[in-house]
């Protein structure tokens, strides 16, 4: 076997960390001393790791995936050994040296890798996607979950409206049980996506100064969620795709895929109690699109698709329908994640925000948008942060989950007061910054 040519950096690899604890972990692994028969070769690092047991874990990490295996009993992907065996690798000073193989356990591992590769093909392979076994039997459960929906969204309806009669003020006396009665009505009708949405309003009620107005506002895009899905006959298709989608209801990648050098421009996991979503997003050197891959994982398991930020992918997506949606799904990959040597290009921060508002036309619930920053600066507004344009007078301010991070502080520290180059996330609560670059070069630096 011969060496991987490309080594990943540490930021690059306490990215995929699942969780703060997990790098923490993974950092204290990432020395020589528990680790032995460490190998590399052709784009696989492998490693025996003394645990408190008598046996110790064995580790395997395919770079190209990356994909990652150990026989330690952690439900995180990856778990702290494949991070510190990374690192480890990843250090270039001898202590993962090249094999001419890799060892018996770890080549039946990648053994049954690369059968499973070779029996499941991707996107625009040839291979005939896995359909359902009867077509008419598929339609008739569409329609019986279509007509479950009609009628959740139907007594949403007459919730909002009983709200609006009796007054937004009543709302906060009520308490969240109502509405946590109300989504659970909505979950009995398959319509997980407004079930989230009344959650979020049961939420708002007494949250601080000014809460009735977001109340209000949440409840009509709510009341407009609703009308789209009863009148979605009448809509265009982009955009009636696009309230099934955030009503919550499946539909598979339609789109032609398309292969690019596909640029990981940031990883970040969100959790509630039943469920783990990891985003995943990145940028085509060619296709210069953005696109969104999620990933799931039950509660308390990671996801287990993780992508180096700052690499490159040269893979497949093909898009998921919608307008203006930015979601993917990942196909063929035809090499390991390598270093980039590019980055999005910049825009200022008046382009930003008006490029969220654009998107809001085709997609009214949109959250935010991603966005590229080019030449801004972190300084302090008051009690809050903003990232201020170099050259001009506008600014926009960072939102209240970016300022909580400890991102911010490595930002800071990256600028220096200079300008800087971030990607983040521009929605009507502000900006969230994901990644910056290293002033003067291609290096990202992961901020989440």
């Amino acid at each position: 076997m011969t060496e991987q040519g490309v080594r990943w950096t540490a930021d690059q690899v306490l990215a995929l960390a699942p969780d703060a604890a997990s790098r923490t972990a993974g950092s204290k692994l990432g020395t020589a001393g528990p680790w032995s028969e460490a190998g590399s070769g052709e784009g696989t690092v492998w490693g025996l790791c003394k645990g408190s047991g008598s046996r110790p874990y064995q580790t395997v990490v395919d770079l190209a995936g990356p994909a990652y295996t150990c026989s330690c009993p952690s439900r995180k992907f990856p778990c702290k050994h494949a991070l510190g065996l990374l690192l480890l690798w990843a250090g270039g000073d001898g202590a993962v040296p090249v094999s001419a193989e890799p060892p018996d356990w770890a080549e039946q591992w990648l053994a049954g890798r690369r059968k499973r590769a070779e029996g499941e093909p991707g996107p625009g392979k040839g291979g005939s996607a896995a359909g359902p076994a009867d077509p008419e039997a598929a339609r008739r459960r569409a329609e019986r979950r279509a007509e479950r929906v009609t009628a959740g969204a139907t007594e949403l309806e007459q919730r909002l409206a009983d709200l609006l009669r009796g007054g937004l003020a009543a709302a906060e006396q009520a308490g969240y049980g109502a509405w946590d009665e109300t989504a659970a009505r909505m979950v009995d009708a398959q319509a997980p996506g407004l079930a989230a949405r009344v959650r979020e309003l049961g939420a708002i009620p007494g949250s601080g100064a000014g809460w009735p107005a977001r109340l209000l506002e949440e409840c009509a895009l709510l009341h407009l969620l609703d009308q789209g899905w009863l009148r979605r006959a009448a809509l265009p298709d982009a955009l009636a795709a696009t309230v099934r989608s955030r009503l919550g209801l499946p539909a598979p990648a339609d789109g032609p895929p398309v292969r690019d050098r596909w640029l990981v421009l940031a990883q970040y996991d969100t959790a509630d109690t039943k469920l783990t979503t990891r985003r995943i997003w990145l940028y085509g050197a060619e296709s210069g699109g953005t696109r969104l891959l999620l990933s799931y994982g039950a509660a308390g398991r990671a996801p287990e698709l993780s992508l180096p930020v700052g690499l490159a992918l040269d893979a497949e997506l093909s898009g998921h329908p919608g307008a203006g949606r930015a979601r993917a799904a990942l196909g063929e990959r035809f090499a390991p994640p390598a270093p980039a040597g590019f980055r999005p290009p910049g825009v200022s921060t008046a382009e930003a925000a008006a490029r969220y508002g654009d998107a809001l036309r085709d997609d009214p619930w949109l959250e935010s948008v991603p966005v590229t920053l080019e030449q801004v600066i972190p300084v302090p507004d008051g009690e809050t942060w903003q990232l201020a344009d170099a050259g001009t007078d506008t600014a926009l301010p960072l939102t209240r989950a970016a300022r909580s991070r400890p991102g911010l502080w490595r930002l800071v520290a990256l600028s220096g007061g200079t300008p800087v180059t971030v990607f983040g996330e521009c929605g009507h609560h502000g900006f969230t910054p994901l990644t910056a670059w290293t002033p003067g070069t291609n290096e990202a630096v992961p901020l989440c």
